[in-house]
């Protein structure tokens, strides 16, 4: 298989750090025929011990990239989407441990997606890429860490479509996972779920400058991309955090501009706001049709796919299992994820679960840092 590997180095605050990128041959795709080259963009943290077997891996969310963690800012909780999560002598500890993260197959931050030049036309993929689901995901990660030199991983760990793929991982690759850390996330979506993702999906493709995938770097679909964005928050969020922060308050801050052109229908809510601010941020940052593969990967994805049964999955776990849910998390509910690491454990699974306390709904893994902590400690007793 070749290889192109592509890596730079910096010493901040005794933790080794690394950013680079590996490109390889064209891997089989779950849903049938091969797709490639294929580039990871990745960060890597700490060091790799003799026996490769002290590596970590952080699979991220949707919308989410290789910067897990930001040496130069490491107590700042905006600099890196699990800062305060990764570091010497936190729960993820970098002196210890050589923690891996790339961004996933599908995305927009330096790995392979739709953004990307295919090779054969030297034009953009966009919707010409191929659908491809979490366990491919998972099979490109492999192979980076095959080139990372890594034989063996102590904790795999992810929350939401990271937690499919920490589950995935422990599911198709058992004897390489010590420990796996399902944050927020399920066997499978639900129907709810689903339907909350094709609304999304259909916001982006009715915007006209999406114009069938084929849009012009910075001229694609940004109003509908920042609407399905703030549908999105929605399911990220609770009610009981939306009356917390907003309930029915207007005009407390700057008004931020709708992505639509909107009459006015008087004055405007602070939750409004909100969601108009949330739309913007990710139109800067994100690519649409990214946004429509990966989001389609998530609702795809069923870790029983390929196996007589749920249960016949998850008899191949061989690794210690902690599961944590959110009490008020809408689209992976608390009781669902409870669900899952009991039937491990009644299948001879060595898992257990904890929950998050928490009013912030889904999004509360990414910002309940002392209970998250706390909850990942368990991984000691493990």
């Amino acid at each position: 298989m070749a290889i192109q590997l592509e890596c730079g180095l910096a010493m901040r605050q005794t933790t080794l750090h690394a950013v680079g990128s590996v490109t390889f041959d064209p891997l089989p795709l779950q849903l049938g025929g091969d797709f490639g080259p294929i580039t990871l963009a990745y960060e890597t943290w700490g060091t790799r011990n003799a026996e490769a077997d002290n590596a970590i891996l952080i699979t991220h969310a949707l919308t989410g990239n290789a910067h897990a963690h930001d040496v130069e800012h490491p107590d700042d909780p905006k600099a890196a989407w699990w800062n305060l999560l990764i570091g010497p002598g936190r729960p993820i500890d970098t002196t210890r441990y050589f923690v891996i993260c790339s961004n996933i197959l599908g995305g927009c931050y330096g790995s392979t997606g739709p953004s990307s030049l295919d090779p054969c036309t030297g034009k953009p993929y966009c919707m010409r890429f191929p659908v491809v689901t979490i366990r491919d995901m998972v099979r490109a990660q492999r192979v980076l860490l095959e080139h990372l030199g890594v034989n063996r991983l102590a904790l795999v760990v992810g929350g939401s479509i990271g937690g499919q793929q920490a589950l995935e991982w422990a599911v198709t690759y058992p004897e390489m996972v010590q420990k796996v850390v399902v944050v927020a996330a399920t066997a499978a979506l639900t129907a709810q779920a689903v339907a909350f993702s094709t609304v999304q999906r259909q916001a982006i493709m009715a915007d006209p400058a999406w114009r069938g995938g084929d849009y012009e770097l910075g001229q694609g679909p940004n109003t509908g991309l920042a609407i399905a964005r703030m549908l999105a928050m929605i399911t990220y969020q609770s009610e009981e955090a939306m009356e917390l922060r907003y309930a029915r308050n207007t005009n407390r801050c700057t008004p931020i501009p709708a992505p639509t052109q909107a009459a006015d229908l008087g004055k405007r809510f602070d939750v409004e706001n909100y969601l108009y601010y949330q739309g913007t941020l990710l139109v800067r940052r994100f690519d649409a049709n990214s946004y429509l593969y990966i989001s389609r990967a998530m609702d795809l994805y069923d870790v029983s796919e390929g196996y007589p049964s749920l249960d016949d999955a998850l008899c191949r776990i061989r690794s210690k299992a902690l599961f944590i849910g959110i009490r008020s998390d809408l689209l992976f509910p608390a009781a669902h994820v409870r669900w899952l690491a009991e039937r491990v454990r009644s299948l001879g699974g060595d898992a257990s679960y904890v929950e998050l306390d928490s009013p912030h709904g889904h999004d509360a893994f990414l910002k309940e840092w002392k209970q998250m902590a706390n909850a990942l400690s368990v991984l000691k007793e493990l």
